[in-house]
């Protein structure tokens, strides 16, 4: 059964300098995923720029899929996760075609002892809270089961989303563009 459709609101300025509506209504970016049919990305909106720039620019989600936050930016978007059963069951190439459909095979982080075929690492600070449904966050040496109103500050770690359960999952991230510490970037380079 699909998950309802995010309703997004965005204000803006008029010619008066008044605030607005400037767009009501369904998010104008959803893609559901060619590699893993069921797993959804509604993308609600990036900024560019630290601080962000505010003003009455157009809508920043029609590109292609991004995985990560453009430099020194944001990205909102929520990230609709079917049961790992539906796809980890194939013996085939689905989550590297995945991470190519997002532009970013460079995360991709999956060894022969790997925790999850899914690992993958990000150069940010991502706010992850479950909506909807339950979800592992799977860690290299640890995992935790995640329920609505869990809340994960994700920072830079090696991880992957595992859903062990019969029904999609919905999860809100909002993810900023980050750089890893020196000694932390070294000690990463190690392994």
């Amino acid at each position: 059964m699909p998950l309802p459709a995010i309703h997004r609101i965005v204000t803006g300025h008029d010619a008066k300098g008044k605030s607005t509506i400037y767009s009501e209504g369904s998010l104008p970016s959803v893609i559901e995923t060619e590699a893993i049919p069921g797993l959804i990305f509604h993308e609600v909106w990036e900024t560019s720029a630290s601080p962000a720039p505010v003003n009455n620019d157009p809508d920043p989600t029609s590109g292609p899929v991004m995985h990560n936050a453009p430099t020194n930016g944001t990205r909102i978007r929520f990230v609709d996760l079917p049961p790992d059963a539906s796809y980890l069951d194939q013996e085939d190439n689905r989550i590297k075609d995945l991470f190519e459909q997002v532009n970013y095979t460079d995360g991709l982080t999956v060894k022969a002892d790997s925790p999850h075929p899914m690992m993958h690492r990000s150069e940010a600070v991502d706010y992850c809270v479950i909506v909807h449904g339950e979800v592992y966050l799977v860690l290299d040496d640890s995992e935790v089961l995640l329920r609505p109103g869990s809340v994960v500050v994700q920072r830079g770690t090696n991880h992957a989303w595992s859903n062990r359960s019969q029904e999609s999952c919905r999860i809100l991230f909002v993810q900023l563009d980050g750089r890893y510490d020196p000694a932390l970037a070294a000690q990463l380079a190690g392994k």
